[in-house]
């Protein structure tokens, strides 16, 4: 299983709008893609500190044509929310045997 880690921090007053248009227009687009399994938002409890999301995908390949052909569309469409750049940290793998039941819920 493989994951990406995004961080950025959002416009506060455009915190709401945000929040729809990843919820109805990015999270359909996930969903869609082969290999998509969740996305997981921490949001910091001091609102001007970085937001961090992580992505898990079954495999790299998936991953990685995600990456190609719809990272940068989804990009467009989050900036205008974003006080900051995206910065995006890259191929990880998630040590499953650590996280059991966390897999078991996943592929329920």
């Amino acid at each position: 299983m493989f994951a990406r880690i995004l961080e950025f921090v959002p416009k506060m007053e455009k915190r709401e709008e945000f929040i729809r248009v990843v919820k109805n227009e990015v999270l359909p687009i996930l969903k869609k893609q082969n290999g998509f399994l969740e996305i997981l938002p921490f949001v910091p409890e001091i609102k001007t500190e970085k937001v961090l999301t992580v992505s898990l995908w079954n495999d790299k390949k998936d991953f990685t044509r995600y990456e190609k052909e719809w990272l940068p569309k989804v990009e467009d469409m989050i900036r205008p929310y974003l006080a900051t750049p995206m910065v995006i940290h890259n191929h990880y793998t998630l040590e499953t045997t650590l996280c059991e039941h966390f897999e078991k819920t996943l592929v329920a």
